[in-house]
């Protein structure tokens, strides 16, 4: 498999811009060697958010599948939305510039199926569909603007795997550019059931109408005084309100046995920061649990840290120094509603849901049975906001 620079960040300019060429001594872009067929089709999945255009090329495997290719990019589809109601110019021609990228590697590997999602940037703007017909122009590519109830399932989907397999319940949370999905799993009647199989388990779910970027531009992410923050915890609260039970989920939580699921760039950024990384490494990251003080804890550190400090972070860096803390006070909105003890995170996302959902709809799975869909040779990034 593939590593990749940190979730949310491009690859060196060669890797990111060109496509592999085929040439004498090298494997076919598809990944077999010349000569060869490769015994799987490829499957791809493309996320063009508020913030990041992300692509990941899979081929299954016995026990889930295998990552071929993955791409990345800071492109800021939002940037300016709040205030104009529209894409910008210059971030519809970044976004373009990404997604010809994703056509060039999608061509090259020979791609069996995919599927193409626009989320909260094109769903908001009004100008999202005359965008996604010049990106069919340019690029060839035709994206789909998803629902938020259909982001949510995805978001599921793409981290499940990860649920602690004798918890009675998750509250799993997706901070984005422009949107963030809060999911509850009720499994205090799950049997037997693991992995894919969960995203039955659906009790509520909600999208609330604020990411990072939406969050950042209105109350600023250079210079984050502790009034601020506490001022974007508080819009980010009053949303939380209209959650479906809210008040039973609550009850639950006191009582013990839920944890937190967390798949964002925000929390892989927490956990990066509360390891020390030296150099974000997504192999250390994912999956690692995190209790409750260690979040407050590393939320403390980073509004003490000045706007330069989180730029040289090696974990933060330039393209997230200004809306680390819109991430942070959303999690923070969260964590005072719902206090659980235990938050495991997830560098995985959306593109993990696509791949698990279209696999599983071809039944590449299916002589394993139910509840065998994981994602058994990669555990890919995924984090948006």
């Amino acid at each position: 498999m593939p590593e990749h620079a940190r979730a949310g960040e491009p690859r060196s300019p060669d890797q990111a811009r060109r496509p592999h060429p085929a040439g004498e001594g090298r494997r076919r872009s598809n990944g077999a060697e010349p000569g060869m067929r490769r015994e799987s089709p490829l499957y791809a999945a493309l996320d063009l958010g508020t913030n990041n255009c992300r692509l990941l090329i899979a081929e299954p495997q016995e026990r889930g599948f295998r990552v071929v290719d993955a791409f990345s990019r800071i492109v800021r589809l939002g940037e300016g939305i709040g205030r104009s109601g529209r894409l910008s110019q210059p971030a519809m021609d970044r976004a373009v510039e990404a997604l010809a990228v994703c056509r060039s590697k999608m061509a090259d590997h020979n791609v069996h199926r995919m599927r193409l999602i626009a989320t909260e940037a094109c769903r908001a703007a009004e100008n999202g569909v005359v965008f996604l017909e010049r990106v069919r122009r340019e690029t060839g590519l035709s994206l789909e603007i998803v629902d938020r109830k259909t982001e949510a399932r995805l978001a599921v989907a793409g981290c499940v795997t990860l649920v602690d397999p004798y918890a009675n319940g998750v509250l799993l949370f997706d901070i984005g550019g422009g949107s963030s999905e809060l999911v509850w799993l009720d499994l205090r009647e799950r049997g037997r059931a693991r992995g894919f199989a969960l995203t039955r388990y659906i009790r509520a779910w909600t999208s609330l109408p604020v990411g990072v970027v939406t969050l950042s531009e209105r109350h600023g992410g250079v210079c984050v005084t502790r009034e601020i923050f506490d001022q974007m915890v508080d819009e980010v609260s009053g949303m939380l309100d209209g959650f479906e039970g809210v008040e039973e989920l609550g009850r639950l939580i006191e009582a013990g046995g839920m944890h937190m699921l967390g798949t964002s760039g925000t929390v892989t950024t927490l956990a990066g920061v509360h390891l020390g990384l030296k150099r974000y490494d997504r192999r250390k990251v994912d999956g690692i649990w995190l209790e409750s003080n260690d979040v407050g804890s590393m939320i403390e550190q980073l509004l003490d840290m000045p706007f330069e400090a989180r730029i040289s972070n090696p974990c933060i860096g330039t393209d997230r120094a200004d809306l680390v803390m819109a991430g942070c006070a959303i999690l923070e909105a969260i964590r005072r509603r719902w206090p659980c003890q235990r938050l495991r995170v997830a560098d995985r996302g959306l593109r993990e849901g696509i791949l698990v959902e279209l696999m599983a709809r071809d039944g590449v799975w299916r002589r394993r049975g139910p509840g065998h869909h994981q994602h058994g040779s990669q555990r890919p990034g995924g984090g948006r906001g």
